[in-house]
């Protein structure tokens, strides 16, 4: 593009599709009216030429011998436009040589081509521009055995014929163009029903962004619903995300308060100062990298790319590994190797991550993994383990943030609630704590897909 140049809008599907549906209705009306007026022609010609050869048999019915090897007709003949001149039918009779031996009157002053031989019994029919002619040879057997062969033509001006096929294109023509164009007036009606679901749509995006509707709202065709159900689940995520990211703002500032008024009033004694201020930054160290990781996981999953999670499970139970080496704990996995979900993989690995991390700090020897369809539709990650377990009225509480099961484990208590609110507000899902067939808990996320 030249600088300076601005690019053209692209065309409307409106107009698109009118001018695909003009193109292939013309050339559709095209063919139609070029194939009906090749087919008239050819009934019409058909026509002209039977009418000629029943004017053929005509003269040989009158015709007679002379008695001196020459062939005689009447004055009168049956169709009187023969004896008119200028009445545009002509016929004229020639010897086997090419000799003429008779001429009708009407023929009087009209060039007529000389007969042309052919097979006797046969007719030939010259469509020229002037004249319709039909060439008849037949083989004349007289009374005392002598045959003789006479070339018989009759013409008919073309004249008629033109002003017939030029009346009839004149019709066929205009009957085609008015179809064509009551068949736009269709199209356009029709496109403008079958596209008004699509601007009710854009208006309805549109109601959204100026705040005059809260998310694509109505009730949408087959091939529009998903996308209206996109821009839904795109617009609650949007939000979602900038909500998120105002109450971890609020969350960490509230949090730091607290380590903040111990530094503060902690200046004054100089006794066990670097240890407390050693403890208070750790645990500011941690609120923060909490609170980003909040933050950071507010990642929308509309038109996310499938993930196979059974690998990604791999991948965090090998990286636990590392950090829970000294534990000798066995990893069970398992699953359908084929089983993708359309989500973020940062979250994804963020929730694998803190389920197992959880599942190998209260573990006494043993955690299973479990990836599966679930039998309601969509995927159920099932994480056990054999350790002491969740009390019962615990396992609802644990899911909030700052709940622990033993405050005497390490932690804030924040990563099952991690895990809660990104499966509920971000997919949409369920998480359930139960007691698991090894002992210990059993934690069952299930996600739609």
């Amino acid at each position: 593009m030249a600088l300076g140049e601005t690019a053209r809008p692209p065309l409307s599907l409106n107009r698109r599709l009118l001018r695909a549906a003009s193109v292939v209705l013309a050339l559709f009306l095209g063919l139609a009216g070029w194939t009906l007026d090749r087919a008239w022609q050819k009934s019409a010609l058909a026509g002209r030429q039977e009418a000629l050869q029943a004017l053929v048999y005509m003269l040989l019915g009158v015709a007679e011998e002379d008695g001196e090897g020459g062939l005689r007709l009447p004055e009168a003949l049956p169709d009187g436009r023969l004896g008119s001149p200028g009445s545009g039918l002509y016929a004229l009779v020639a010897a086997g040589d090419g000799d003429t031996v008779w001429r009708s009157r009407s023929s009087a002053g009209v060039d007529l081509p000389p007969p042309l031989p052919g097979t006797p019994g046969r007719f030939r029919f010259d469509v020229r521009p002037e004249l319709l002619l039909l060439h008849f040879a037949v083989e004349w057997e007289a009374d005392d055995g002598r045959v003789s062969r006479w070339l018989f033509t009759v013409a008919e001006s073309a004249e008629r014929y033109r002003a017939e096929l030029t009346a009839w294109r004149r019709t066929l023509w205009g009957w085609l163009a008015g179809a064509a164009l009551a068949l736009l007036l269709v199209q356009g009606a029709v496109l403008a029903w079958g596209l008004a679901p699509v601007r009710r749509l854009a208006r309805a995006v549109e109601a959204v962004e100026a705040g005059g509707a809260e998310q694509v709202e109505g009730r949408w065709p087959a091939e529009l619903a998903p996308l209206a159900e996109a821009l839904n689940a795109l617009i609650r995520s949007s939000r979602a995300r900038l909500a998120r990211y105002r109450q971890s703002l609020d969350d960490l500032a509230h949090t730091l308060k607290t380590p903040l008024a111990v530094l503060r009033n902690s200046a004054g004694r100089p006794d066990g100062l670097a240890e407390t201020v050693r403890e208070q930054v750790a645990r500011m160290d941690q609120a923060v990298q909490y609170h980003l990781q909040r933050a950071a996981a507010a990642g929308t999953t509309v038109l996310a790319r499938p993930v196979a999670l059974l690998p990604l499970v791999r991948r965090v139970a090998g990286s636990l590994a590392r950090v829970y080496g000294d534990r000798r704990l066995r990893v069970e996995i398992g699953g359908d190797e084929e089983l993708r979900l359309p989500a973020d993989e940062g979250d994804l690995m963020e929730i694998v991550g803190n389920l197992l991390d959880n599942a190998h700090k209260w573990a006494a020897s043993r955690v299973r993994v479990t990836v599966g369809a679930a039998p309601g539709g969509g995927v159920k990650l099932v994480v056990e383990e054999d350790g002491p377990g969740i009390e019962p009225e615990l396992r609802r509480r644990i899911l909030e943030r700052g709940v622990r099961a033993d405050s005497a484990t390490p932690g804030q208590g924040l990563g099952l609630a991690l895990v809660r609110e990104l499966v509920e507000e971000n997919y949409r899902g369920r998480v359930a704590i139960d007691a698991s067939p090894l002992g210990g808990a059993r934690v069952t996320l299930h996600l739609p897909v």
